[in-house]
């Protein structure tokens, strides 16, 4: 199988500070689903800026579908990458479906408006991610979760290749934090995106990814099969927390232990394998 993305020798620091990532290589294939998982401040952000082409590489290279990067201009990135950041309240008072509809932009026709298929494209990515109800509102007026959810269905209507997320469930409650991973890994395995999220949450991780780039502190990395690469050993290690490991239908899942937690040590969890 291809490589959608690939990165290669990656170093990147930012102006009179230390590096933050320091010779990473790694590949992505087509239609795989990749977390990229660490503490605060190891540059996972970075990272998903570097490979949308926002940033610029001290060293290394990224190619996405075996070009460089650099070669291609902000037409072609918009139609092949599309980017969900942190969430942030926003600055001008658009409609939810105004907002959805800038990522139609790159195929409006030459007169610079939407066709019908593009408001078909909106509609249908408001609908899978429960935000049509809201279609005219503005986003000031909408909650920080609810917001997320209309910034995931601007990423589905650029209707790219390749998804790259920050933090998608940022503000979701429980059902919409299932919600949205169910929603990608759907795109991935019904439509082959390729999508490369970034998140705390490991077991949203080992439930839904097939691959994990987990960074630490030091500018190490780990790169590979979320079963094989995380443990309790290995996250006590990179985020400096004790964790309770266990399987549930063959797939790891980890509970936080704080200093507070009662027996930490003869906790037993009863689960039936499904």
């Amino acid at each position: 199988m291809s490589s959608r993305i690939k990165v290669k020798n990656l170093s990147f620091e930012y102006s009179n500070q230390d590096k933050v990532l320091e010779n990473i290589s790694f590949e992505v294939e087509t239609g795989k689903f990749l977390t990229i998982a660490g503490p605060n401040g190891v540059g996972k952000s970075t990272l998903i800026n570097l490979i949308a082409g926002m940033l610029k590489p001290k060293s290394g290279k990224i190619e996405i579908n075996n070009s460089p990067i650099e070669s291609y201009n902000t037409k072609q990135i918009a139609q092949t990458i599309a980017v969900v950041r942190q969430e942030s309240t926003p600055i001008f008072d658009f409609s939810v479906t105004e907002t959805v509809m800038m990522a139609r932009i790159p195929y409006f026709n030459a007169a610079g408006f939407e066709s019908k298929a593009d408001r078909e494209i909106v509609n249908q990515a408001m609908e899978a991610t429960e935000t049509i109800q809201f279609a005219a509102r503005t986003l000031k007026s909408l909650s920080g979760g609810e917001r997320q959810r209309v910034f995931i269905a601007r990423a589905l209507a650029q209707n790219t290749p390749i998804l790259l997320l920050d933090e998608p469930t940022n503000f979701l409650d429980l059902k919409h934090q299932v919600g949205i991973y169910d929603l990608l890994k759907t795109a991935q395995l019904e439509k082959g995106k390729t999508i490369v999220t970034v998140t705390h949450d490991i077991n949203l991780t080992t439930q839904y990814c097939d691959e994990i780039l987990l960074l630490a502190t030091d500018r190490k990395y780990t790169y590979g099969n979320p079963e094989k690469v995380l443990s309790a050993e290995q996250i006590q290690e990179v985020f400096g927390v004790k964790v309770y490991e266990s399987k549930l239908a063959q797939k790891k899942f980890f509970i936080l232990l704080g200093k507070y937690a009662k027996h930490s040590k003869q906790i037993n969890i009863k689960y039936e394998n499904k």
